[in-house]
Formats: structure tokens, C-alpha cells, sequence
């Protein structure tokens, strides 16, 4: 009996540090570490304050109730300045911190500089606010994405102009970086399609509300429409000058990444009319189970971040990322989560589903159009 007790007390000793030993980083029996970096200061600020609040908003609820197998869910966010630079520094330092992956990054160029890490260090990178087609195509093993692309968002926008009002002469006002490059070329697949060519292109630098140059070259090809690939201060400002030109007849289309809430409160009065596309549900649609769920959550655990269009994403992102938790079952690890998401497949928010498979980690390709009317927004999609 003494040789039994001393041989089973062995394979428990084994079996707790073999543990100890294979415990994926960042999970532990009562909680799951993940981390975010984006902009939380700077001329970008509202949009990573917004990402974050969404996902807190959801994991704050899902901790509430206790977690998933009695794991809570611990975000650590630090701050790059939508700087690639500060992104690489801060998105190694959560590494070293130990986080279990990496969620809710904003922007092209810091996605950009993140991803060869995440690659290196094998660690799922979920939800990035950015719709550039190197995060998609090809598939990157470790790379998931909710949204769908800025291709598939200029191609809404094009449609919108040249095929529904029949403007025939479109600029490109875009940021002068990989963002601003990845919505230039979807602008010009679009037009290419229906045998057309941009009649002016004009750019500033990120980080800059430097537009005076680009709006020069704009103004100067007599457009009918401006398409923008930028964040909300820059872009507000160069709406606010052209109307101050005379370019009052002009029509402004924006994709999702400038931030839709922080570009109508940029513009004020100057907003009315100012097209923007959106990859999710309009917030104030009270038909989708998700909005209802996601106002109530925000109301509670959020309650300084109004409701909008950056921080349903991020809401989004983190109940995809809880579902996918739930999916792995007890034993969590990087591998299982990314088989998890790909072998279950259909991930249902409430109303709205992602869809992911092996070849296909873009949960959406939907694109709606919204306008902003007064002090609010509204859905002009149909």
C-alpha cells in the first residue's frame, strides 16, 4: 500500500508539472489574458477609446456572470498613437506580458507592422479595425477577421455614385500609407470595372491636418464626387475647406475606418449629406437581437461611451471572441481556438452571423451605406 500511495503521489507530481509545463501563456484556471494596442491619444484617439469600450463592454458582461468555465476575461490596452513604430514596441511588450492573443488592433499601418510578429510568435490576432486585402489574401493562419474589406466597401461607395446618381468624374482623397494605398486601389478596381479611371487624386500625412495640398489638386480636376480613405480630423477638415471654396455641390463618401461618430462631431453643421459605408449593423436598428444586446451591455459596463458604429465592433469582436473560447471547451489553447473558429464555422451574434472556414477568415463581406442627417445618421443602405 505504502508503494501505491508513493507511486500514485509520483504521477500526480508528473502530471502537475507536465501542467505547469504545457499551460498555454496567458490562460490560467481563472482567467484569460488578451491584449490590444491602438490609438488611444493622438488625432486618431476617439476610434481605439471606441474599439476598447465595445470590448469591454462585452467582457465586463460575460465576467459578471462568471466567465467561461469559470475563466474571466482581463483586456490589457495600451496606447500606440496609430504610430507603426509604437505598435511593434507595444504589441512585443503584451507578448512578454504573456497575453493569450491579440484583439481589437486599430488601423492599417499598425496591423501592418503587428502582423509578422503575430505570425513569428504564433498568436491569433482577432479583429483588427481595418479592412486592408493583406490581412485576408491570402489567408494568414493566424489572422481572423470580423469586417469586411475596404475593396468591398469602395465597390459599395462606386456603386453608389457612378452607378445609382451617375456621377462620372471621382476623386481620391487618401492617406499617404499602407491604409491609405489599400482604399486607392479598391477605389480603382472599382472603376476599372465599369471602364473608368480617377480624375484626381490628392493625400496627406498620417497623424496631420495637412490636407490644403490635396484638396489643391482635387479642386482643381472639377469632380463630381470625393471618395476618402482617412481618419475623422483630417477628413472633417477637408470637407469644412472645400465647402469654403465652393465646392458645395460636391458629393463626400468615406469609408468605415474614419470613424463615423467622431467625423459627424468634427463636422457640425458642415456634415449633412456626407456618405459613409459601414461593415456592421446600423446601432440603432432595435430589430436585431445584437443592438439591443449591445446597448443594454454598453449602458452598464461602458456607460461613458455612447453608442455607435467603432464600439459595436468592438463589441462584436469580443462575443465573437467569447463564442470561440466557449468552442475550445475546458482546454484552451492558441491552436484550438483557431481550429475552433474554423471548424465551427457559423458564429450566430443575434441576427448576425460570420462565417469562417479554412480558407476564409473574414467573418463578413456585408457593406452598408449610412448618411449623416442632423445630429445623428441614417441608413439610406435600400
Amino acid at each position: 500500500m505504502k508503494k501505491l500511495v508513493i507511486a500514485l503521489s509520483v504521477v500526480c507530481f508528473v502530471l502537475g508539472v507536465n501542467a505547469i509545463v504545457f499551460a498555454e501563456t496567458g490562460v490560467t484556471e481563472s482567467k484569460i489574458i488578451i491584449g490590444q494596442s491602438a490609438a488611444l491619444s493622438g488625432p486618431t484617439k476617439a476610434l481605439g477609446i471606441e474599439m476598447k469600450a465595445g470590448m469591454n463592454a462585452y467582457f465586463g458582461y460575460i465576467n459578471s456572470i462568471g466567465g467561461v468555465n469559470g475563466r474571466k476575461f482581463e483586456l490589457v490596452s495600451y496606447d500606440d498613437g496609430y504610430e507603426p513604430e509604437r505598435c511593434i514596441e507595444q504589441t512585443r511588450k503584451l507578448i512578454s506580458d504573456g497575453v493569450f492573443a491579440l484583439i481589437g488592433y486599430v488601423g492599417t499601418p499598425t496591423s501592418k507592422a503587428a502582423v509578422p510578429i503575430v505570425e513569428q510568435e504564433k498568436i491569433p490576432f482577432i479583429g483588427a479595425f481595418a479592412g486592408a486585402e493583406f490581412l485576408r489574401n491570402p489567408v494568414k493562419h493566424y489572422v481572423l477577421n470580423v469586417r469586411g474589406s475596404y475593396f468591398d466597401e469602395t465597390e459599395a461607395l462606386v456603386k453608389r455614385v457612378v452607378d445609382e446618381q451617375g456621377i462620372k468624374k471621382i476623386a481620391c482623397f487618401y492617406q499617404n500609407d499602407s491604409y491609405g494605398q489599400a482604399g486607392l486601389a479598391g477605389v480603382k478596381n472599382a472603376l476599372a470595372k465599369r471602364s473608368m479611371v480617377l480624375e484626381a487624386e490628392g493625400t496627406y500625412e498620417r497623424n496631420t491636418l495637412a490636407v490644403k495640398g490635396g484638396l489643391a489638386m482635387i479642386n482643381s480636376a472639377d469632380v463630381g464626387a470625393v471618395i476618402m480613405i482617412g481618419a475623422y480630423a483630417p477628413c472633417a477638415e477637408f470637407i469644412k475647406l472645400a465647402k469654403q471654396i465652393g465646392m458645395t455641390d460636391v458629393k463626400f463618401l468615406n469609408i468605415s475606418f474614419v470613424g463615423s461618430d467622431a467625423l459627424r462631431e468634427a463636422l457640425g453643421s458642415e456634415g449633412e449629406g456626407v456618405i459613409i459605408s459601414q461593415v456592421v449593423p446600423f446601432p440603432w436598428d432595435n430589430s436585431i437581437p445584437l443592438i439591443n444586446e449591445y446597448k443594454e451591455m454598453l449602458a452598464k459596463f461602458s456607460p461613458e461611451q455612447p453608442h455607435g458604429f467603432v464600439s459595436l465592433e468592438g463589441f462584436m469582436v469580443a462575443k465573437l471572441f467569447v463564442d470561440a473560447v466557449k468552442a475550445c471547451g475546458a482546454d484552451i489553447t492558441r491552436e484550438g481556438l483557431i481550429s475552433a473558429i474554423e471548424s465551427k464555422g457559423v458564429f450566430d451574434l443575434g441576427g448576425v452571423k460570420l462565417t469562417f472556414g479554412s480558407n476564409d477568415h473574414q467573418g463578413m463581406d456585408t457593406v452598408n451605406l449610412t448618411e449623416i442627417s442632423g445630429k445623428g445618421f441614417k441608413d439610406i443602405t435600400k
